[in-house]
Parts: C-alpha cells; sequence; structure tokens
C-alpha cells in the first residue's frame, strides 16, 4: 500500500496545477491519471500521419498572459515553454471577395470595420476599451479567486462604470448585445460567433456578462509551440521534479471514505493508495460523487443539486487533416497578410447564417454551416516533422463547436455512420473560400462529440467544459453551492476540474483556486503570491 499526503485524480491541467503547486510547497503528492498520457485536453498526437503533431482538443489559449501558473512555477524561465501569438487572430472572409480582419493591434481591426461601417468602428473601439478595463479590473482576476454568493457579487460590482457596465449586461443575450452593439449583418456575424464560441448559447439570458470576455479574448488566443500537451508535459516534469508522483493508466474503483473522510482511493485491481491529509477529484461532479463517493455518504441537497447538474448539447466537430500545401483563401489573393492568420471563420455569409445553424443544432440536426479553422503549421513549423523530401508540408483543422451530440435520426451512436460524409460536406465548405483545398489533403482524421466524451469519460456528451454554461451553473453555484469553493461536504474532499468554479478553456482558474483553498485549509504555507490584479480588484472592493 502507497501512502502520500495528498493525491489527486485526474492529470488535466487543473489537476496538474494542484499537484504542481503542492509539491513544490513540500507535500508528497500523487497524480494518478486513467489515461496513459496526461494532459487531458492538453492532447497533441499523431492521429494523421508520423512526424505530424496534431492538437486533438485544445488549441487556442485564451488566458495566458493572466493564468498565475505560468508565473509561479516559471515554467517559461525554468522550461523551454514558449507562446505563438500572431498578429493577425482572425479572418472572416466571405464569398463575394470581402474580409473583416481582426487583429492584436485593436487599430487595425479598427480600420478592417470601417470598411463595412464607421459606426462599427466606432463602436468596436468603444467595446474594446471597456472590455479591456474589466478584463485587468475584474473578469481576468475573478478566474483565479474563490467565489461569493452572487447578489453579494452584484452588489460589489456597483463601486466601478466599467464592472457596473459588465453587471448590466447579465440579463442580455449574447444576441442582443452584439446587435444593440453593432448594425452591419456581417460584423454582428463575427462577434456573435465570437461571443459563442465557447458554449454560450446566442439567445441563453443570465450570463451577458461573459460577452466581453468571449469577444476580448477572441483576439488574444496563443499556440502553445510544439503543440498544447507539450504545457502538460511540462507541468508533469515539474511534480517529479518537485518530489511528487504521476502515475497513468490508473483506473479508480472508488474514494475510500473512513469516519467521514476521505482517506485514500481504492484501484480495479484492489490495491489501495493512502492519502494522509486529503484527495482532490479534478472529474466532473457525477463521477466524483455517484461513481467514487456513492450516495450512502451524501446528504439529500446534494443529490437533489447533483442531479440537476447538466452537460451541453453540443460539443466539438473537428477534421484534423495532413496537407500538401498551405490553403490558399480567395481573399489574400490581393492581400497577402490575409495568409497568415491563426483562426478563419467561414460559412457565415451573414448573422441569420449563425443562428440557423444553432438553431438545426439544437434540433439535433448537421446543418452545412461553418466554423473556424486553424492552419498551425504555418506558425509553428515544429508541427511537421517529416523527411526532406516529404510532400506533406502543413496540418489543417476543421472546428465546429456547436455540433449536436444527441442526432435527431439515430442518438448519438449515429455519429458512426455520419461522421465521413458530415466531415465531406465541410471540407466543400472550405473549398469555397480556400479553393485549392479540394483533394489537398493526404490523410484526415475525423473527431465527433460522442468520440469526445469516449476519450474523455469526465466530458460527458462530449460537454468540453464538464458542465454547461447555465446562469445557474456559474460562479457560486458552479458546480453547486456546496462545492464552488472547492471544498466539498466529504471532509477532506476537494475538487478541482472544469465542472468547479471558474470553467473550462484552459485558463487553469480551478485548479489555482483550488490549490489555494486546499493550502489555506491545511495551514499550507504558500510559496506564490496573490496575483497582483487580484489583490488591487480586492482593494477596489470588487471581491
Amino acid at each position: 500500500m502507497s501512502e502520500f499526503d495528498g493525491i489527486v485524480i485526474g492529470g488535466g491541467p487543473n489537476g496538474l496545477t494542484v499537484a504542481a503547486y503542492l509539491a513544490k510547497a513540500g507535500l508528497k503528492i500523487a497524480v494518478l491519471e486513467r489515461r496513459y498520457e496526461i494532459g487531458g485536453g492538453l492532447a497533441t498526437e499523431n492521429l494523421t500521419l508520423p512526424g505530424l503533431l496534431i492538437d486533438s482538443h485544445a488549441i487556442y489559449h485564451m488566458m495566458v498572459e493572466y493564468a498565475p501558473p505560468i508565473k509561479d512555477l516559471e515554467l517559461e524561465k525554468k522550461y523551454d515553454l514558449e507562446w505563438i501569438y500572431p498578429e493577425l487572430q482572425v479572418v472572416m472572409p466571405f464569398l463575394d471577395g470581402t474580409h473583416l480582419a481582426l487583429y492584436k493591434d485593436p487599430q487595425k481591426s479598427y480600420e478592417s470595420i470601417k470598411k463595412f461601417s464607421q459606426h462599427d468602428a466606432d463602436a468596436f473601439m468603444e467595446f474594446h476599451n471597456k472590455s479591456q478595463e474589466a478584463m485587468d479590473l475584474f473578469l481576468a482576476p475573478a478566474s483565479y479567486v474563490n467565489p461569493i454568493p452572487s447578489l453579494e457579487q452584484a452588489s460589489k460590482l456597483e463601486v466601478h462604470p466599467v464592472t457596473k457596465w459588465v453587471d448590466s449586461l447579465t440579463g442580455l443575450t449574447p444576441k442582443q448585445i452584439v446587435d444593440d452593439t453593432f448594425e452591419n449583418d456581417r460584423v454582428r456575424a463575427l462577434f456573435l460567433y465570437l461571443a459563442t464560441m465557447w458554449g454560450l448559447d446566442y439567445d441563453l439570458e443570465g450570463l451577458g456578462y461573459l460577452v466581453p470576455l468571449m469577444i476580448n479574448r477572441g483576439y488574444h488566443y496563443r499556440l502553445c509551440r510544439g503543440g498544447s500537451h507539450h504545457l502538460a508535459h511540462l507541468l508533469g516534469k515539474f511534480i517529479s521534479e518537485s518530489g511528487g508522483r504521476v502515475v497513468t493508466g490508473c483506473v479508480i474503483e472508488k474514494i475510500i471514505i473512513e469516519n467521514g473522510k476521505a482517506t485514500g482511493v481504492e484501484l480495479d485491481d484492489g490495491s489501495v493508495i493512502k492519502a494522509k491529509q486529503f484527495v482532490c477529484s479534478s472529474l466532473n461532479p457525477h463521477q466524483t460523487f455517484y461513481e467514487l463517493v456513492g450516495e450512502d455518504y451524501l446528504e439529500d441537497e446534494m443529490i437533489i443539486r447533483l442531479n440537476e447538474w447538466k452537460y451541453s448539447d453540443m460539443s466539438f466537430f473537428t477534421v484534423h487533416m495532413a496537407l500538401y500545401d498551405a490553403p490558399k483563401f480567395t481573399v489574400a489573393e490581393k492581400n497577402p497578410e490575409l495568409a497568415d492568420s491563426l483562426i478563419y471563420v467561414v460559412g457565415y455569409e451573414s448573422e441569420q447564417d449563425l443562428v440557423d445553424h444553432f438553431e438545426a443544432s439544437k434540433r439535433g440536426e448537421l446543418h452545412d454551416g461553418g466554423f473556424n479553422c486553424c492552419f498551425p503549421s504555418l506558425h509553428d513549423p515544429l508541427r511537421v516533422n517529416r523527411h526532406a523530401g516529404s510532400a506533406i508540408k502543413h496540418i489543417g483543422l476543421i472546428s465546429m463547436e456547436c455540433a449536436p451530440y444527441d442526432l435527431a435520426d439515430g442518438g448519438p451512436e449515429e455519429w458512426n455512420r455520419v461522421r465521413r460524409d458530415f466531415a465531406e460536406r465541410c471540407k466543400k465548405t472550405l473549398i469555397k473560400y480556400a479553393p485549392n483545398m479540394k483533394d489537398n489533403d493526404a490523410w484526415d482524421y475525423i473527431g465527433t462529440p460522442l468520440d469526445t466524451e469516449n476519450k474523455f469519460p469526465d466530458m460527458r456528451q462530449g460537454c468540453f467544459k464538464q458542465g454547461a454554461y447555465l446562469p445557474l451553473q456559474m460562479g457560486y453555484f458552479r458546480p453547486n453551492e456546496f462545492c464552488s469553493r472547492h471544498f466539498t461536504p466529504v471532509e477532506d474532499l476537494y475538487m478541482c476540474g472544469a465542472s468547479t468554479f471558474s470553467g473550462g478553456m484552459i485558463t487553469f482558474g480551478p485548479g489555482y483556486c483550488a490549490v489555494n483553498t486546499i493550502a489555506e485549509r491545511l495551514g499550507i504555507d504558500k510559496f506564490w503570491k496573490e496575483p497582483e490584479l487580484v489583490t488591487k480588484a480586492k482593494e477596489m472592493g470588487l471581491f
């Protein structure tokens, strides 16, 4: 029987974050991962042809400049962690040869939008300035401090005009916010796409405060040089060098509860690993409490709240491609710089096209709508490691985030029959904007919402956030009022996955908040300091 100070269940980004901090703080930590490779959504694999590094899940990193672990663990200083931050972030081409472009430099974005509408260019600059201030004052620091009850938080947002503005958006839908801000139909299409790209429904009320964050982050994406998994690899290395252990291939049968306390885990082979101080789960609430703890240890109110937990009805449909040549978008023929965009959003000629896509997906239908695509090797040559004479020069990605999990005709299992046909339909859409993509792929790998669920069981229904973004599943209620501050009703059991505050998208927020809770409750001396933005927000009275 092995024994550690603490056990972390799941080696995804948040589990690794918890383990890295606490191992560095001097605790004997074990990370137990079901798969044979750590990282969870930080997955980079050879899915198409040998030598091609494919980010099969997380690819666009949205909070790099804010995430405390990057600085606290000195991952860029100690190791070879590098970020690629293209100047041209997003291009939305249209079939008439026009385009919208968003850059790191908002002034360049302004000039692009002005070609469609002076009003909307001005509106963008105002929205950018307010959303950037909101990011720095509240939205970013709020991701890295444990939540307080919703009404209390809302009252605190009254102290500053920008945070008051953010709160005023809460009751609006993403579409209402976009339509109130912009006039031009195509400008609306682009910003509604960015607002809803990561799981916000276009007509959902109650989460409008997230729209400034989603749009602002939509032109601040980075790629991890060498693939997203490299970040997970460095976190695992950090844990090992700090005296912790990372164990893969571990199938956990149950969390051991003794005298009301979590004291370890039992594996499927009957072996036991003990935890002297804590167990921390990065799995979803149903896995953690129903499958590993058991209802016998839960109060009725907790069971009610667990039964109310919902997963997203839509998820990723992806096509990863090994390419002979780089794509040649029609809009780049007269504007060569457009060939260097990180992301292309294609298939939406109007805002209504995007709305129609959402509505079809809600009905469980496969719609010939739009998606985003990326060609990582244009920015990171390490992604293609082939012999000198190879005809394969690039990799490409088609990524549709609003694909239905439960198909109207056949349910989730129907994906196994229709995946190829739908992939080809998506390729035809891409060819309309980049004609040389016809017969340009030597091999591909298709991923469906069902595949996501099968590969990552914590992502039920393919829900990459371990739970839908709904008003009563956010903030102090993520995953519920009993667990949102990362301790749970079971003594010495903690949670740190994307189903907990502050949510998904590889922000490291849940892991960072959880490690602070664990350190404070166990009386562990912190080697890390509170982020300056969090301290400033507290001084302003925002938390």
